[in-house]
């Protein structure tokens, strides 16, 4: 069996590739960045280190890459492939359409299956490549996609994290990750089996399981992210460890429980103690991660479904009032960083157009509505707090 993964970021070399890798099952990538596909073939090589487990260290060998440029190369890969993996961020999906489409044409007349999983933090990742692909499929390709060709979603727990300027100088493409090595993928959606993979869960019930995860660490992320940051940390396991940001964030677990309990008839008391895990993640200081890491682009980070404002809204869907999330929601729309054309972008709309023009531009609200009302009496709170400078 092979494996093709699409992008060759820090969660394709330090999960996917890493965990194919100590499976014995070849393969490739396919990176839109023609200079890092090259690094790649260069090196031939690179580092996975294991934060807080240096004894589980490996180098991953033997990589190729082809990059978005080289379509008929990465399309004949895809036509050897049993599984094609994505990794390139949600927003990046539909590019990936045009060189999946060349693949799955050549994989019709090579036949066997093909799956194809999404390992995005994004909203229904599948249905948007498989949208995507009905769309543009010729009639000669419909029979065989339709028979032999599954899309679908893995949740990715693992964390990936920027080395330091040293080791980069060392290995340019070294990366750290979390000690954690399930990858829970929708069994429902896939078309005769997966690779024997190291770490593969397969969920015969996955519904909500995607979400589930988004609103509760996505959204607890965000919370220590943009509240750490008003407080003047730089490393989330310091603004985790905060006993004021912690109060904040025990809410921001509570709503969402609920919510996502009530929505997908999780009981409570499970969906809490999934949050213990996010919880403990956030304080493990040997995940040494970033602030400004992880409240970049507060833009998209502010969306009406992403994880502060979508989950607020989540919350009061089901009856729930979102205190906690609001403070959350409120410290992001006031998120500073000189270097982040995104928080630059925030910080000029909140200042020359004001609240209102970011509440509903950015996140999708309506100004005179309840959620909008509620986030701007949290930025009113967080100033009584002196935590907003104006």
């Amino acid at each position: 069996m092979s494996c093709v993964i699409f992008g060759a970021g820090k969660i394709a070399r330090g999960f996917i590739g890493h965990l194919l890798y100590l499976s014995g099952i070849t393969f490739t990538f396919i990176e839109r960045e023609k200079t890092l596909a090259d690094l790649l073939n260069t090196r031939g090589r690179y580092t996975v280190n294991i934060l807080g487990h240096s004894e589980k260290n490996c180098q991953v060998t033997g990589i190729h890459a082809w990059s978005f440029e080289e379509e008929e190369q990465a399309a004949e890969a895809i036509s050897q492939a049993d599984t094609v993996f994505t990794a390139v961020g949600g927003k990046n999906l539909p590019s990936l359409v045009p060189i999946l489409l060349k693949g799955i044409e050549k994989k019709s007349k090579a036949g066997g299956n093909l799956n194809i999983v999404t390992c995005e933090n994004w909203k229904l990742p599948a249905s948007v490549l498989k949208n995507g692909i009905e769309e543009r499929l010729g009639e000669e390709t419909k029979a065989y996609f339709q028979s032999h060709v599954g899309i679908t979603e893995a949740v990715i727990m693992r964390s990936a994290i920027e080395p330091d300027a040293e080791l980069l100088r060392k290995d340019p493409l070294i990366v750290n990750v979390q000690d954690f090595w399930e990858l829970p993928v929708d069994a429902s959606r896939i078309v005769g089996s997966l690779p024997d993979i190291r770490g593969l869960k397969l969920i015969p019930e996955f519904t909500g399981f995607l979400e589930r995860k988004f609103y509760t660490y996505n959204a607890a992320n965000g919370t220590v992210s943009y509240l750490g940051a008003l407080l003047g940390y730089e490393k989330l396991a310091d603004a985790a460890h905060d006993e004021r940001i912690i109060r904040i964030l025990e809410g921001v677990y509570q709503e969402t429980a609920e919510a996502l309990s009530k929505k997908h008839h999780f009981p409570l008391d499970e969906q809490l103690a999934f949050t213990r895990t996010s919880k403990r993640k956030l304080q493990d200081y040997t995940i040494v991660d970033f602030i400004e890491r992880n409240a970049r682009d507060p833009l998209r980070k502010l969306g009406k479904d992403d994880r502060l404002v979508g989950s607020a809204r989540l919350a009061e869907e089901y009856g729930i009032e979102p205190h906690n999330l609001g403070i959350a929601a409120a410290a992001a729309i006031y998120y500073e960083n000189e270097d982040d054309e995104s928080a630059v972008r925030l910080r000029y709309m909140r200042e020359e157009e004001g609240i209102d023009a970011v509440l509903e531009q950015v996140c999708g609200l309506d100004p005179a509505g309840r959620l909008a009302g509620l986030i701007r009496s949290k930025i009113d709170l967080l100033k009584e707090w002196g935590w907003i400078h104006e």
